[in-house]
């Protein structure tokens, strides 16, 4: 059985690990403030999820999805992480994180700074541009017509083949952006934000975004 590693259990780490229960996967989740504030999340999602400490959850997980505020990361744990796939579910948001000179100026984006954090990890965009309570009820079966998709960026091809394989199973198709440094497309204020489109559409949405807001 695959087990994912949360760092994070906000509203998208918790609805990603709902629907990864739902579909079979072993799921152990931390958060910052300690496994204790985490039972009833884990009460809700049934004996094949844990509470842990970011570390235990990184080091536990097959692959990890990180889900915490851009002004946390410098707070996810790295060795565990080293050779693993980690998909970066971040926005950057000023008002929350405090202005990032490099973001601001379109020099950066949040999974490059992730990535920087985490040098022995393969990290790639995932899950960033629906809304949370989305990626439990939007899904529908492959070859469904007009299905929505959602984008994905990463530096190493089997990442994003992972998000392709993950994002089929919660019943999504993919547009691959390509690199991490194009990952901004997908991010807050642009066209593909948050917004149900297929993949023509998302395709073009993407094509379409301003690299600064």
């Amino acid at each position: 059985m695959t087990t994912i590693g949360f760092i994070g259990a906000g509203h998208i780490g918790g609805q990603i690990a709902r629907k990864a229960v739902e579909l079979g996967y072993d799921v152990v989740i931390s958060n910052s403030r300690g496994p204790e504030t985490l039972a009833d999340l884990i009460a809700e999602l049934g004996p094949t999820a844990r509470a842990a400490t970011p570390a235990e959850a990184a080091a536990a997980g097959d692959f990890a999805v990180v889900s915490v505020p851009l002004k946390s990361i410098r707070d996810v744990p790295v060795e565990p992480l080293a050779g693993k796939v980690v998909l970066d579910t971040n926005n950057y948001y000023w008002e929350r994180d405090g202005h990032v000179p490099a973001l601001d100026a379109g020099e950066a984006t949040t999974s490059g700074l992730l990535q920087e954090q985490l040098p022995q990890s393969k990290v790639a965009k995932a899950f960033n541009h629906i809304r949370f309570s989305q990626i439990t009820t939007d899904g529908t079966p492959a070859g469904t017509p007009n299905r929505r998709a959602l984008a994905t960026a990463s530096d190493f091809p089997e990442a994003a083949e992972l998000v392709t394989r993950f994002y089929d199973e919660f019943g999504f198709d993919t547009v691959n952006m390509g690199p991490l440094s194009e990952s901004w497309r997908t991010e807050r204020d642009r066209p593909a934000y948050v917004i149900r489109q297929n993949v023509p559409e998302l395709a073009e949405n993407l094509a379409k975004a301003p690299r600064t807001i």
